[in-house]
């Protein structure tokens, strides 16, 4: 049996080449029928928002990779609550939908899987 795994992607989305890399491990994993989610914390929940300006940096525009996530069978897509509040972000902003974990959740989530990976 596959062995289940999480990614927690913490950075922003032009901060350096971690947020394509995380969401690379988690298109090809899904390629593979591995069981995994991924969680945006930190910095890494802006990779979630709508209105992304990757022309201004120039950088290719993530938003593709992130919708054919449930296309590669990654469904289970998680926000820190606590990353949204400070920032001073909304749930209902994000381009993808993503459940919102308050501090607890996310604990019982980190324990949910065989592998995390931190990017």
């Amino acid at each position: 049996m596959a062995k289940s795994m999480l990614i927690i992607s913490r950075q922003a989305p032009w901060a350096g080449p971690a947020a394509r890399e995380a969401l690379d491990i988690a298109l090809a994993g899904g390629a593979y029928d591995l069981p995994l989610a991924m969680l945006f914390l930190d910095d890494g929940v802006y990779q979630l928002l709508d209105d992304q300006a990757p022309d201004a940096v120039q950088q290719k525009n993530l938003a593709a990779n992130l919708q054919a996530l449930p296309l590669f069978g990654v469904e289970e897509v998680f926000v820190c609550s606590a990353s949204l509040a400070q920032r001073g972000l909304a749930q209902s902003g994000l381009a993808l939908p993503a459940q919102a974990l308050a501090d607890a959740q996310l604990r019982e989530l980190l324990a949910r899987f065989d592998l995390v990976v931190t990017l």
